[in-house]
């Protein structure tokens, strides 16, 4: 008589962690949680519950601001060159065409006409991962044409920033774009033309030392680094703490730098309320 049988197992092999794709989900650096990729991309890549805000390339950033079907892409073609023969662990010329291949982008800022709720506006938009959206003389010259178009079409201007601040590989030829991007700035000032500055993570160095914090309205992303100098930087250079949310856009509204923090799902709308007070069609 038999009492116990032998115990059967299943021929379903377990799933193992190395079978699960790497991009599957994406891990909240807030919060910890795992976030399904896919649906973090159909949220502007927001995590849903902490509300971090993940960086967003530039292609679907105009996506989510303009009209449908409004857009016109200008400059695509103006692209950095060389002009020093820079060369650090690799040629100057090699990294750009490799962040060409990563980002299908010629450079680091997409530039062009659209409307927002039927008002035309020049909108400029820097993409981090084109070399950390660092500004050379392609990027700033793209950006003085934007400006120039709005003083042209009489339109506002928008600029959304995203930035690890002026393009070392390039010398004193991306710090003139500080200059040359201010003094167009200048120009639509005089013609009473609005220019609204987005700042999303991170905006810094000469980037932020400019155009970015020239906005007659600015306006950033939560919990955004906005900055000159990093944190860690000037904690190294000065030996002291630094107070809590330091550079961070939070910290930058108490103190007056920005005028509001408009997280990214409200963007759009809350750029047409303003475009609606302070512009009024020829």
């Amino acid at each position: 008589m038999r009492f116990f049988s032998k115990p059967t197992y299943s021929t379903i092999s377990p799933v193992k962690k190395k079978d699960i794709p790497k991009d599957l989900y994406t891990q909240c650096p807030k919060s910890g949680e795992l976030v399904f990729t896919r649906e973090l991309e159909k949220n502007l890549r927001v995590v849903p519950k902490s509300g971090y805000h993940f960086p967003l390339d530039a292609p679907r950033r105009i996506g989510s601001l303009v009209d449908e079907d409004s857009w016109e892409e200008f400059d695509a073609g103006i692209a950095s060159v060389d002009p020093l023969g820079f060369v650090d662990t690799k040629p100057y010329q090699e990294r750009l065409d490799g962040y060409e291949k990563k980002t299908g982008l010629k450079e680091a800022v997409i530039c062009g006409m659209g409307k927002m709720s039927g008002i035309a506006v020049s909108l400029a938009v820097m993409d981090f991962r084109f070399g950390g959206a660092s500004m050379g003389s392609a990027v700033g010259e793209k950006i003085t044409l934007a400006i120039e178009r709005a003083l042209e079409r009489g339109c506002p201007l928008v600029i959304v920033s995203a930035s690890g601040g002026a393009r070392m590989q390039e010398g004193i030829y991306s710090l003139m774009q500080m200059a040359k991007t201010s003094a167009a700035l200048a120009r639509l000032r005089e013609a009473r033309l609005p220019f609204i500055s987005v700042l999303t993570h991170p905006t810094t160095g000469g980037v932020t030392a400019s155009f970015a914090t020239l906005g007659d309205l600015i306006l950033a992303e939560p919990e955004a680094l906005i900055c000159f100098a990093g944190p860690r930087v000037i904690k190294e250079g000065t030996n002291e703490e630094l107070p809590e949310g330091f550079q961070r856009a939070e910290f930058l509204l108490d103190r007056g730098l920005i005028d509001q923090i408009v997280p990214r799902h409200e963007l759009r709308e809350r750029i047409i309320t303003f475009l609606h007070a302070l512009f009024v069609p020829a």
